[in-house]
């Protein structure tokens, strides 16, 4: 690497986006709740945040590999392809039936060929399979076949780069949302302790008002009364504090916009990218990596997204070509065929 060159690398931890950016990108977080605006200096204590997130995604988007063509001759030719689609026809079929693909090739007229994320649900299945061992083939070796099901087509662009950019801009909104779980649970968590102590409190009024009344005086009141009191009092406590570690009402749009940047600022908890190498026969036979029978290696992606419940993707960069899309007169054709 020449001097030169060297010069103009980028420091360890330099920040690929510029203040304009993040104050648009802040914006654009910030509108899925408007209210914490009218936190004090939201942009200052929110937008580094949001640049650090901004970073992770680039840097873990800009490590994918290259967009891969998505075609019925690609089905032969690319061991990717042919891993997805249990057909070359599948291929066509799965593209066409996105309605987000469809929007995508009418609003860009002049586009030819549209940039995309092929989402997928992986399963693995054990089987018992016929298998060559030595010079025997046997009908009842144990086997793992690997298939993916469930393809949607949600995000589109014109070029590579714009694909990986509408992408980062979704990794930012997906934390956004988590943020606001987290917010959210924290309401529902001080909606539940205030009912709670609401019904404690009225409990031990009760049990008190029967203390003094005529069974104190008839000397009628238990070891069983005077045991529960003293467990509702020790709740009451409990409860007291969990509500105190929550904060006060007064502060709760502060806190709010604090947990929203802790989440920005701790991105790589809350969305990753696992890569998994396999190595599959024609048929999506598991085979082992020593395996001496034909396959091919694949180094599958997929993502992790944390939420209730969690979203586990297997995906894929592709290219789609606007020829290749099957007519809505197809489509149908296609469904009453199935029926």
């Amino acid at each position: 690497m020449g001097i030169l060159n060297w010069l103009r690398r980028p420091e360890a931890g330099a920040h690929r986006h510029n203040k304009q950016e993040v104050a648009e990108l802040t914006e654009r977080v910030l509108g899925l709740s408007p209210r914490l605006r009218l936190v004090p200096r939201y942009e200052k204590r929110l937008g580094p945040k949001v640049g650090i997130a901004l970073d992770y995604a680039r840097d873990l988007i800009a490590s994918l590999p290259a967009p891969r063509e998505a075609s019925v001759a690609a089905w032969d030719s690319d061991p990717y392809i042919h891993a997805f689609f249990g057909a070359a026809h599948d291929v066509e079929l799965a593209f066409s039936r996105s309605s987000d693909l469809r929007e995508f090739f009418e609003a860009a007229a002049h586009a030819q060929e549209a940039y995309a994320v092929l989402g997928m649900a992986m399963t693995e299945r054990r089987t018992l399979g016929v298998a060559l061992q030595g010079d025997v083939m046997r009908v009842d070796v144990p086997q793992t076949t690997i298939s993916f099901s469930d393809h949607q087509v949600r995000i589109c662009a014109r070029t590579d780069s714009a694909l990986r950019e509408e992408i980062a801009r979704r990794m930012l909104d997906q934390l956004a949302l988590q943020g606001l779980a987290n917010i959210a649970a924290d309401r529902t968590r001080r909606d539940v302790l205030e009912r709670e102590l609401g019904l404690l409190k009225t409990r031990l009024r009760l049990l008190e008002r029967q203390g003094a009344g005529m069974r104190s005086v008839l000397c009628g009141e238990g070891e069983t009364d005077l045991g529960e009191r003293a467990r509702l009092r020790e709740q009451i406590e409990q409860n007291g504090r969990e509500l105190g570690e929550l904060g006060e009402q007064s502060g709760a749009l502060e806190r709010q916009l604090e947990a929203l940047a802790e989440v920005f600022a701790d991105a790589r908890s809350c969305i990753s990218i696992d890569r998994g190498r396999l190595r599959l026969s024609r048929m999506n036979v598991l085979l082992p990596e020593a395996s001496a029978s034909p396959g091919d290696d694949l180094e599958l992606l997929t993502a992790r997204v944390r939420g209730d419940p969690p979203l586990v993707r297997t995906f894929a960069l592709v290219r789609f070509a606007r020829a290749a899309m099957l007519s809505p007169m197809r489509l149908l054709d296609e469904a009453e065929r199935l029926l």
